[in-house]
C-alpha cells in the first residue's frame, strides 16, 4: 500500500461507489427469488398489469401495422380501412385504444400507490428513476398514437400538444420539436411519429422494464409500510415464482383482458372525420384526457398573462420533484401513520389533476379567471386537507386509544404546565377550526354564486359546478365540526350527558 494512501482512497471510493450502485440494482444478487405472501395482492401488480396491456397493444398494434400506411394522404383511408373491411378491425381498434388508456391510469395508480407507500426509500431508489422514465414513456406512447389515425379530433389534439412543447425555453423546445416533428411538414410529422411509436418507444421502455425486473429481482417487492414485523407469520411464508405466482399473475392479466374485451365489446369506437384545415378552424381542440389537467392549467389567465413558459416551468417543475422524490424525501419511515405531510400532498395532487381533467373536459376551449381558479383548485386542496387531516385523527387517534397509548391528560391547575402532546393536540383541533371556518365561508360563496348563476343564465356547467362544490364544502364543513365537536367532548362527556338526558326526557 502507498505511504501517503492516495490510491488506497481512490480504491476505497470507487469501491464504495460499486457497492451502492450493487445495493441499488443488485448486479452480484441472485434470480427467481420467492414473493412473500403479503404480496398476493392487485395492488402490488399494477405495474404488472400496465405490462400485460403494453403486451396487448403491440399484438394488436401488429395486426392495424399489416393495413395502416404512415402518410397524410393515406393515414386515414387506410384506417378506416381496418374499421370497415377488415374482420373485428373495429374491434381491433378499440382494443388497442381501450389498453393504451387502461395502459395510462394504471401507470398512474402504480405511480402514486409507490408514493403513498413510499417505495422509493433506500434501497429502492434507482427502481423509482427508471419507474418514472418507464412513465413518461408510456404517455409517450398516447401522443404519438393518437395522431396516427389522422383524424379531425387526434391531429387537432397533437397540434395543442405541440404548441405546449413549443412554449419551452428556445433552446429546449426547438431541439423537442425536431426529435418530434422532424422537417415540419406534415408527412414528416406523421413519419416520425409513427417511428417513435412502433419502434423507438417499444424498444426504450423494453429495456427500462428489463432493468426494472432485474432490480426487482435483486430487492423483491416492498414490505409493508409499518415493517415486516406488522404482519403475521403465515404472510410473511415464501412463495415459489413457478407455478404458484407464475399462475396468479396469469389469473390478473385474463381478468384484465376480459374486462378489456368486454368494453370493447360493449362501446366500440366510431370514427371521427378525416382531418382538414378548413374544418380543423371550426373545431375546438384540446388533447386526450391524460394531458387534459396540463391544458386547463394553461388555460388560466394569469399564466396567459405571464406566457406559456411560466406555465409549463410550472407543470415540468412537479414532474421533476417526483423524479427525483428519492433525494427529497430522505427519511427512512415508511409509516404511513408518520408521513402525514407526505401523504396529504399526494391527496391532493391526485385530487387536483381529477378536478383539472374533468374541469378541462366540460369546458373546451374557454378560458380560466382567475378568481374562479383560486376558487376551484384552492377549495380543492383546501378539502382535501381538511378531510385528510380529520381521516388521520380518526383513524391513527382511534388505534392509539385501542391500543391503550392515550394522550397524557394535562393538569388541571396551570394551562402553562401543560403536556407538549396535549398542547400540539390543541392547536390542531384549533387550527382545524379555523380551516373548517375558511371552508364553509368559500362553500356558501360558491353554493350562492352558483345558485344566482343558475337564477339568471339558465343551466349552465360552470353555474353547476360551483354550486355543487359549494354545497359540497357546506356538507364537509358541517361534518368536520360535528367531528371535532365530538373530539373535544371525548374528555369531558358533557355533550353526551346533555344528550341523554334529552332522550330520557323525549322517551318519558
Amino acid at each position: 500500500m502507498p505511504e501517503d494512501g492516495g490510491d488506497g482512497e481512490g480504491t476505497g471510493m470507487l469501491d464504495r461507489l460499486a457497492a451502492w450502485f450493487d445495493s441499488r440494482i443488485g448486479l452480484s444478487y441472485d434470480f427467481l427469488r420467492p414473493a412473500p405472501s403479503y404480496s398476493v395482492n392487485p395492488f402490488y401488480w399494477l405495474g404488472a398489469l400496465a405490462v400485460v396491456a403494453f403486451v396487448i397493444q403491440g399484438v394488436t398494434g401488429i395486426m392495424m401495422m399489416l393495413y395502416y400506411v404512415p402518410n397524410p394522404t393515406q393515414a386515414y383511408p387506410t384506417t378506416q380501412y381496418i374499421f370497415q373491411n377488415v374482420s373485428y378491425g373495429t374491434f381491433l381498434e378499440t382494443v388497442h385504444l381501450y389498453t393504451a388508456y387502461a395502459m395510462i391510469m394504471l401507470a398512474f395508480m402504480h405511480l402514486m400507490r409507490g408514493y403513498f407507500v413510499s417505495v422509493h426509500k433506500k434501497p429502492r431508489e434507482a427502481m423509482w428513476v427508471v419507474g418514472m422514465l418507464m412513465g413518461f414513456i408510456t404517455l409517450g406512447f398516447g401522443f404519438t398514437g393518437y395522431l396516427l389515425p389522422w383524424t379531425l379530433v387526434s391531429k387537432s389534439a397533437t397540434d395543442v400538444g405541440l404548441g405546449m412543447v413549443q412554449a419551452l425555453p428556445p433552446p429546449v423546445s426547438s431541439l423537442l420539436t425536431f426529435l418530434i416533428v422532424g422537417s415540419g411538414s406534415e408527412s414528416a410529422e406523421l413519419l416520425r411519429f409513427y417511428d417513435l411509436h412502433v419502434v423507438v418507444l417499444p424498444a426504450v421502455l423494453l429495456v427500462l422494464l428489463a432493468a426494472k425486473m432485474y432490480m426487482l429481482e435483486a430487492h423483491g417487492v416492498a414490505e409493508p409500510t409499518a415493517g415486516i414485523g406488522s404482519i403475521p407469520e403465515a404472510k410473511k411464508r415464501p412463495v415459489p415464482i413457478f407455478p404458484d405466482m407464475s399462475f396468479y399473475l396469469l389469473e390478473l392479466a385474463g381478468l384484465f383482458g376480459a374486462a378489456i374485451l368486454i368494453l370493447s365489446v360493449a362501446f366500440p369506437l366510431t370514427l371521427p372525420p378525416q382531418y382538414s384545415a378548413a374544418l380543423a378552424g371550426g373545431y375546438t381542440a384540446q388533447p386526450d384526457w391524460y394531458f387534459l389537467w396540463i391544458y386547463q392549467i394553461l388555460k388560466i389567465q394569469a399564466f396567459e398573462q405571464a406566457g406559456l413558459p411560466v406555465a409549463i416551468s410550472a407543470v415540468t417543475l412537479i414532474f421533476a420533484v417526483l423524479f427525483l422524490l428519492p433525494f427529497i424525501d430522505r427519511s427512512s419511515t415508511r409509516d404511513v401513520a408518520k408521513r402525514m405531510k407526505y401523504v396529504i400532498l399526494g391527496a391532493i395532487f391526485v385530487a387536483e389533476v381529477a378536478v383539472l381533467a374533468v374541469w378541462g373536459y366540460l369546458t373546451p376551449g374557454r378560458a380560466v379567471p382567475n378568481e374562479q381558479a383560486v376558487l376551484v383548485l384552492g377549495g380543492t386542496a383546501l378539502l382535501v386537507a381538511v378531510g385528510s387531516v380529520l381521516t388521520y385523527r380518526f383513524v391513527f387517534g382511534a388505534t392509539r386509544r385501542l391500543s391503550g397509548a392515550a394522550l397524557p391528560s394535562p393538569p388541571s391547575d396551570s394551562r402553562a404546565q401543560m403536556d407538549p402532546t396535549s398542547r400540539t393536540t390543541s392547536l390542531w383541533t384549533a387550527g382545524s377550526f379555523v380551516l373548517l371556518l375558511i371552508l364553509g365561508a368559500i362553500s356558501i360563496g360558491a353554493a350562492f354564486n352558483g345558485l344566482t348563476g343558475l337564477t339568471v343564465l339558465g343551466l349552465t356547467t360552470p353555474m353547476l359546478l360551483s354550486l355543487l362544490l359549494g354545497l359540497t364544502g357546506i356538507a364537509a364543513s358541517a361534518v368536520g365540526a360535528s367531528f371535532l365537536l365530538y373530539r373535544l367532548d371525548l374528555p369531558t362527556g358533557r355533550i353526551k350527558r346533555r344528550v341523554r338526558a334529552f332522550e330520557r326526557g323525549w322517551s318519558a
